[in-house]
């Protein structure tokens, strides 16, 4: 029986890509009023939810840890407000970038990498966070907003993500 060497970490990364590839297919198929159902009207629409973690994950690993993109600073403009409505082809292929850009940095980052700070501003204070506090917190803001994709598209008798 050949052990398995990888790391604790690598299993966790490699199952975050396994959730992401779930996640990209089950928004694949909505169409673009699919996209537009709320779980109640105060609520933000599927796919503004779905810009929303696209545009964090590009925030977080391109804006905050200063890692500069050009690609990852478009999709830090998506998810607002006044964002406009994008199709699933353009929410899957959102995902798939900002995932391929993470996945790149997770796996060449050392764990001294990981210790390294960087500055972030909230509420008109300065905070250092180190790169594991971002990938911990971006790993747990995808499944947050994971679940609610998923729980719209159950409410609504959609194929829900598959875990």
């Amino acid at each position: 029986m050949q052990q398995d060497t990888r790391s604790t970490l690598d299993v966790i990364y490699e199952n975050w890509r396994g959730y992401n590839g779930k996640l990209q297919k089950c928004i694949a198929p909505l169409t673009n009023e699919q996209l537009l159902l709320q779980p109640a009207s105060h609520m933000w629409p599927l796919g503004q939810i779905v810009q929303h973690m696209i545009s964090v994950r590009a925030g977080w690993f391109s804006g905050t840890l200063q890692d500069a993109d050009d690609v990852m600073n478009e999709y830090m403009l998506w998810g607002q407000r006044d964002s406009p409505e994008r199709s699933a082809v353009e929410l899957v292929r959102g995902l798939g970038e900002t995932w391929a850009f993470i996945e790149s940095r997770l796996q060449r980052w050392t764990p001294a990498d990981c210790a390294k700070t960087f500055p972030d501003e909230m509420d008109g204070q300065t905070y250092e966070v180190s790169r594991s506090w971002v990938i911990y917190h971006l790993l747990e803001h995808d499944l947050h907003h994971g679940s609610e994709v998923s729980l719209i598209l159950g409410m609504n008798g959609l194929q829900p993500l598959d875990i």
